[in-house]
């Protein structure tokens, strides 16, 4: 008989090696699960891991991982803060259309005239507009106590409803010949999140990301907020006597990864995307959540799964294009990541052991 026995302490090395054991999880039965398509899954493996950075089109893809992994890891970061403090942001996705949705509407308020402060205007509505959206969820929290899960995530769906709204109402084209869709920003000078090295995918938005796993290791290690963010998750009688205030740490880590979701959100939409669109949000915050764990809840682990997290995007689109993958198969290989890191991660606390079972 097989039983779960909790260790003294937490295991160190399992804590280590559990993203890694998670990867190796999901790569193998992902490759079940492409083989039950009909697909060769070693094939269908390398051309996730492999195409994208040493392809013969690597020179065309190794950028996009920037592209891809900068609001992946701009809006972990911000969530990683809560989830070390026991506090659930599960709306950012809404969050980040919130910051793409305002940061857009301030910048198209201003066309056509050209001018040097508009792009930064757009950079403070983005992150308000995230900012704002998180807070409905953390002043319901600490005034009513109601559950910042169930909060946050409804809101993302009355999120979606505005952004299909604004493509189609406030923001729309007028000369967009009735199409939904506002006036694409890359093709506004002042409004556009262009690339600050031609060819390189690194825009405006992957410094941000650079600048907020620095800002989130040295808050976390060098700061007493950040102390009382990690003494609040790990022992949260011990932060009450500690002289911790539970309500203003809810309203500054939710504040913080609003924001932080929609900056991502704003740069997303001045930049690689373009416009406000129906069809705008893929799933990034949402995603982030899968990043945030997979790097342990660590800045420098955030940064490293952001872009294992990117290259599953870039070469997923090229596994659905060469070897006729479905999206949702793609979709369902990203999840088994989830599940396998959580269920792993049990062993971080518990051991297997074999009990010989009693005879009655």
């Amino acid at each position: 008989m097989i039983v779960l026995e909790k260790r003294p302490q937490p295991s160190r090395a399992w804590s280590m090696a559990t993203p890694l054991v998670a990867v190796l999880a999901t790569m193998f039965f992902g490759g079940l699960l492409f083989a039950a398509l009909g697909k060769n899954p070693v094939e269908a493996i390398g051309t996730i891991f492999w195409e994208p950075l040493f392809g013969e089109y690597a020179f065309y893809y190794r950028p996009q991982l920037l592209v891809k992994g900068a609001p992946l890891v701009l809006i972990a970061i911000g969530l990683s803060l809560g989830f070390r403090a026991g506090i659930w942001n599960i709306g950012a996705e809404g969050q980040y259309i919130m910051g793409a949705i305002v940061g857009a509407g301030v910048g198209l308020a201003f066309y056509p005239m050209e001018a040097f402060y508009i792009f930064p205007l757009m950079v403070i509505a983005g992150a308000f507009g995230g900012w704002a959206w998180a807070m409905v969820p953390a002043f319901l929290k600490v005034r009513f106590g109601t559950n910042e899960i169930l909060v946050s995530l409804m809101m993302v769906y009355v999120a979606e409803q505005l952004l299909a709204s604004m493509s189609l109402g406030l923001l729309k084209n007028p000369e967009g010949f009735g199409f939904p869709g506002s006036r694409n920003l890359q093709s506004y000078a002042s409004a556009h999140n262009a690339e600050l090295i031609e060819g390189s995918g690194m825009h405006w938005g992957v410094v941000a990301a650079l600048i907020a796993v620095i800002f989130a290791y040295v808050l976390l290690n060098r700061h007493m907020t950040g102390f009382h963010i990690r003494l609040t998750g790990e022992a949260p009688r011990a932060a009450r006597f500690a002289g911790v205030k539970p309500a203003r740490l809810i309203l500054f880590c939710l504040g913080v990864s609003g924001a932080l979701a929609g900056l991502a959100g704003l740069f997303e939409v001045s930049g690689p995307s373009g416009q406000i669109s129906i069809d705008f949000n893929v799933g990034y915050g949402f995603t982030a959540i899968i990043v945030a764990f997979l790097g342990r809840l660590h800045p420098v682990g955030i940064l490293l799964a952001g872009g294992l997290m990117a290259l599953t995007y870039i070469g997923g689109e090229i596994a659905q294009g060469s070897l006729g993958l479905p999206a949702a198969a793609i979709q369902v290989f990203q999840g088994m990541l989830l599940f396998f890191l959580l269920a792993l991660d049990l062993l971080t606390n518990y051991r297997i052991r074999a009990a010989r079972k009693e005879v009655a």
